[in-house]
């Protein structure tokens, strides 16, 4: 899971058939291929490295080195699914309403905080996800647009659904690697 982190691993869960490949040529040849239109100069511009070595990369002779490697894993996972593909996921979870089917945990022991709360929290949080919460989480780009989605289904859960509480997205903190989308 290293290297997949949160964004990686919301998008393996709602596209269980559009896995990164583990193979770092393999991602490297998706990777120039698909988000960088094939061009080797342009993928070698945003790493750093001579073209060179990314076609060492994509053909095998060369690995890529620790620092270039969660870069290559994010954008593998990243091109593994279309804009049009993530838009039409999305259309089907918004469809399912109030309930998606699609559920999450939130490890709170050692990893979940509300900022400025003291209190220590013992269990898990498990959370329904809305059709149009699962379909954000579709859509989402990146991993910055994951977490501000999960903290705003926090932030219902907490407010019990109708923003009772005053919470709001951003009163939550939580250690990714203590999150499960199921």
């Amino acid at each position: 899971m290293a290297g997949k982190g949160l964004f990686g691993r919301v998008r393996e869960a709602l596209f269980p058939s559009r896995k990164a490949p583990v193979q770092s040529t393999t991602q490297a040849g998706q990777v120039r291929d698909r988000k960088y239109g094939g061009n080797t100069k342009a993928m070698a511009a945003a790493y750093g490295v001579s073209p060179r070595t990314v076609q060492r990369w994509i053909d095998g002779s060369r690995h890529p080195t620790p620092k270039h490697v969660d870069q290559l894993q994010r954008e593998a996972v990243e091109v593994q699914t279309t804009e049009r593909g993530r838009e039409r996921k999305a259309k089907q979870l918004a469809q399912r309403g109030t309930v998606s089917g699609i559920g999450a945990r939130v490890g709170r022991a050692v990893s979940f905080e509300i900022r400025g709360s003291d209190a220590v929290r013992a269990r898990d949080i498990h959370l329904n996800l809305t059709g149009e919460q699962a379909a954000a989480l579709a859509v989402a780009e990146d991993e910055d647009e994951v977490r501000a989605v999960i903290g705003q289904v926090l932030a219902d859960y907490f407010n019990g659904g109708a923003g009772y509480g005053g919470f709001s997205a951003d009163d939550f903190d939580f250690d990714p690697n203590d999150f499960d989308l199921n």
